[in-house]
């Protein structure tokens, strides 16, 4: 807060205005910069807030001097100290949101390296040729950056100069248990936060954001598709289908894929910013996609194929890869047979028009089409009745689409207990959401089904009926003045204060309050925000991005023996 407070008077003092151009997805502070004091009439305000609030945090520490602050209990915190401690297991997210899963150590790495490390998609590389490649790349962008530097905004500019100076470190290969799967096989994924590459990617996203309404295809959300639904024609004899693309980011071609992107580029040429920077664009794109160097333990890896796994610009790309040939060959060769069709990354969405006589070619051409784009594959559903597409299960009834909510059988709904040391917002904010997403989704039988099931699975999660009411209360009525918080909501004269939430101790009313004691009568903020982060949770205690060993396990050998097993495999 006082780094806030200090920055804007710096600000006024040396004539600064707000920089339109101003993105935070791209903004990074600069590194050991601080502001000088602000006036000595604010200063002595800042210091008595700060010794108000230790005052009330001693007083605090006092009430609860006897009071057992946990939420766990004793045999509680034996067994996570156990389970922290044993590097024997692992334990790990599920694939879809299906909770944790614990693995023994060893058997999960020859997971790994059998389904994954081992294959034709990967190369192991030495430390040192990791490391040499890395820094290769990041002379090859520097070079570039010298080149393209007059196709850079400022706010760009800014960035890459900013973000070149951080400490990088190497990307982290994990996988997910996936227990739905049967057996259970384990999905990739790379933690590339932190990372060199990461810089470019998510500058590569930035960028793709004026890309993204180009895709004719494209969809934010379930609620484009019912928004979408409501203002459309459907003819009687009109189908539903719906598709699945098989491994997506494996199967998109770095080649094919950035040559898409290219084809793209130029063939919306007039509908592209002026200052799109295309030729820094693809060479960066393709430095991101062919380097998807990272570790896994003490060994270190390079993606051949596919697109760069855990790379944050992976869904932009995507989706334009494969919307090129949507915007070309599907949805021009097939436009007197699709009234409507989207896709949201790997998921599509479709109304089927077909021919009166009943002929099936169209739909089997259709079929060949959609997968006639390098080796991605399309499972599709035959034409019907009725689908379901992201959270949405939706029904032809007529010249209609009803639109229910869908959620999958293997679901556990594990929303947070009340014991959990999470801000209250929090649990007025799921159910602020839930109910509003239900009822956008359903109609209003369906909308009661739903919202009981809710809160069941709420109380067999522990809350109490006397606590949901009013938090369930104050929801219908947002709803019913269908309140909504827009993302556009210009916060550029807010403070924000950053508190560490306890159950017991101070409070967003107590800072507020202080606040407004001291400092709100020399200030000239619109308003004022008290953000509150939570303490670390089970998941951030247990599930490690990084692998750590039993010092009797040998990952080498286990590499060996892999190997050897998948040369005997016929």
């Amino acid at each position: 807060m006082a780094r806030s407070i200090r920055t804007l008077f710096y600000l006024k003092q040396q004539d600064s205005r707000h920089n339109e151009s101003f993105n935070k997805q791209i903004y990074i502070k600069l590194k050991n910069w601080h502001p000088p004091p602000a006036p000595l009439s604010v200063e002595d305000k800042i210091t008595h807030f700060e010794k108000l609030l230790k005052v009330k945090q001693q007083k605090l520490l006092i009430q609860m001097q006897k009071i057992n602050l946990s939420n766990l209990t004793p045999i509680q915190h034996k067994v996570l100290k156990e389970l922290k401690s044993n590097k024997n297991i692992i334990v790990k997210p599920t694939d879809k949101n299906l909770g944790p899963a614990t693995m023994d150590t060893e058997g999960y790495i020859s997971q790994i390296l059998q389904e994954h490390l081992l294959t034709n998609t990967y190369k192991q590389l030495t430390k040192e040729e990791a490391i040499n490649k890395i820094d290769n790349i990041k002379l090859r962008f520097k070079g570039l950056l010298h080149h393209y530097k007059n196709t850079l905004t400022d706010s760009e500019s800014t960035y890459f100069q900013r973000s070149l100076q951080l400490h990088c470190r190497i990307p982290i290969f994990y996988g997910l248990p996936k227990v739905h799967k049967q057996p259970i096989s384990l999905r990739p994924v790379v933690s590339s936060c932190g990372s060199f590459m990461s810089i470019l990617s998510n500058w590569l996203d930035f960028r793709m954001k004026d890309l993204l309404p180009l895709v004719k295809s494209y969809t934010k959300n379930s609620f484009d598709i019912i928004s979408d639904l409501a203002s459309l024609h459907i003819p009687e004899h009109a189908m539903l289908f719906s598709a699945d693309a098989v491994s997506m980011y494996t199967n998109i071609d770095s080649n094919i894929g950035i040559n898409a992107t290219k084809n793209f580029l130029y063939e919306n040429i007039n509908n592209i910013p002026t200052d799109f920077p295309i030729d820094l664009f693809l060479e960066t794109l393709t430095l991101v996609m062919e380097n998807n160097i990272f570790s896994f333990s003490n060994t270190y890896w390079l993606q051949l194929t596919g697109t760069a796994m855990g790379t944050p610009v992976a869904c932009s790309y995507a989706t334009i890869a494969y919307g090129q040939h949507e915007n070309t060959k599907i949805l021009t060769t097939f436009k007197p047979f699709l009234l409507y069709y989207r896709r949201y990354i790997d998921d599509i969405f479709g109304i089927w028009l077909p021919p009166a006589t009943g002929n099936t070619e169209a739909w089997e051409q259709f079929k060949i089409e959609l997968n006639n784009w390098g080796s991605l594959k399309w499972v599709l559903e035959s034409p019907s009745k009725q689908t379901v597409f992201l959270d949405l299960q939706l029904k032809l009834n007529g010249t209609t689409i009803s639109t229910s909510t869908y959620q999958k059988d293997l679901n556990l709904y594990l929303y947070l207990p009340p014991k959990s040391a999470h801000p209250p917002s929090c649990l007025k904010g799921l159910i602020t959401g839930e109910l509003r997403r239900y009822w956008l989704q359903n109609n209003a039988i369906d909308f009661q089904g739903i919202l009981v099931k809710f809160i069941k699975r709420l109380s067999e999660r522990g809350h109490r009926i006397e606590d949901l009411a009013p938090l369930l209360r104050q929801a219908s009525l947002a709803l019913d003045r269908n309140e909504t918080r827009h993302a556009t909501e210009n916060n550029t004269n807010t403070l924000y204060i950053h508190w560490r939430y306890h159950p017991h101790g101070i409070q967003r009313s107590d800072l507020r309050s202080l606040y407004n004691e001291t400092l709100k009568p020399i200030l000239n903020y619109n308003k004022i925000i008290v953000a509150i982060s939570r303490p670390k949770n089970l998941r951030d205690v247990l599930s490690k991005t990084s692998l750590e060993t039993p010092e009797n396990l040998d990952i080498q050998m286990l590499i060996q023996r892999a190997s050897s097993q998948i040369r005997q495999t016929p």
